[in-house]
């Protein structure tokens, strides 16, 4: 993405989904999640880094490159040796494949898949609480503004224990979340929306569509934060279990999508200072 020259510092530019913020978009992203890693701290989550790109290999032991394919976004290195027969073709833009080794990295879709990968095979008390924020990709179909990127920040809050643990955390969070946005005088309408965590065709699956996993809290057609539970996939895929009783943990997380809660109280309050100024308010009034 090649800078341009007759663009103020403070412009806020997308090119083919990757956007570039500037300094009020920057403070009022950091400003947001300063507040919702706020949510999970206070609640007694630990934050942590996970890695900017995760194990392919791993990756396909969730099923996300079953369920997810459609989004899926990978890195390989060049092969040097190959290098000169397939040099970078500058009408397509890019290296052809022969150039590449084997991609074995992946680029991660959500910010939680680190933490499940982190924590395979270990014990974890029932109440355990974890905050990470994340640069996520995901291929689409289009991009738009920042509405809709190819890379994206998104912060989580990850519940993993017991079965109560994880559906007290999504209660105590769309809790939190009704309540910001009514402070901030942004109308959100929560909406079921599915996630194929499970086998399509499995009797998960038939228990997904009659209790539904996924709610989204949209603004106008926009998905900015979700809520998920995930029952005891994770914790049996990554063989994670509850120090107490040996059992596969539960997990549940509520996720934010940080560039779309930028399109959004932009839209709702007309621009960057107002935006902030809400922001400001309304953590305070929650």
């Amino acid at each position: 993405m090649s800078p341009n020259p007759t663009a103020p510092l403070d412009t806020t530019i997308e090119r083919n989904g990757l956007s570039a913020l500037g300094p009020e978009a920057t403070a009022l992203l950091r400003l947001l999640d300063d507040t919702f890693a706020g949510w999970g701290i206070d609640a007694g989550a630990l934050s942590m880094t996970m890695p900017p790109v995760l194990p392919a290999a791993e990756l396909k032991k969730l099923d996300y490159y079953d369920n997810f394919p459609h989004q899926a976004i990978l890195a390989a290195p060049l092969d040097l040796a190959a290098r000169e027969s397939a040099p970078f073709d500058e009408e397509a833009g890019a290296f052809p494949h022969q150039a590449l080794e084997p991609a074995a990295l992946g680029l991660p879709s959500a910010a939680c898949y680190g933490i499940y990968l982190h924590h395979a095979g270990t014990q974890l008390a029932a109440d355990t609480l974890v905050t990470v924020v994340g640069r996520c990709f995901r291929k689409e179909t289009h991009y738009e503004n920042l509405r809709r990127l190819l890379g994206f920040h998104m912060r989580e809050i990850v519940a993993m224990g017991s079965r109560e643990h994880v559906e007290e955390h999504l209660r105590r969070s769309t809790e939190k979340i009704t309540a910001f946005a009514e402070a901030l005088e942004l109308p959100l309408r929560k909406e079921a929306a599915t996630d194929p965590f499970y086998d399509r065709g499995g009797a998960r699956l038939l228990l997904q569509q009659l209790s539904p996993v996924k709610h989204e809290f949209l603004y106008e057609d926009l998905a900015i934060a979700s809520v998920n539970v995930h029952r005891n996939f994770f914790g049996e895929r990554c063989d994670i279990t509850m120090a107490e009783t040996g059992d596969p943990i539960f997990t549940s997380c509520v996720a934010f999508g940080l560039e779309r809660w930028l399109s959004a109280l932009t839209r709702r309050h007309g621009s960057w200072e107002a935006a902030t100024s809400a922001v400001a308010w309304a953590r305070s009034a929650v």
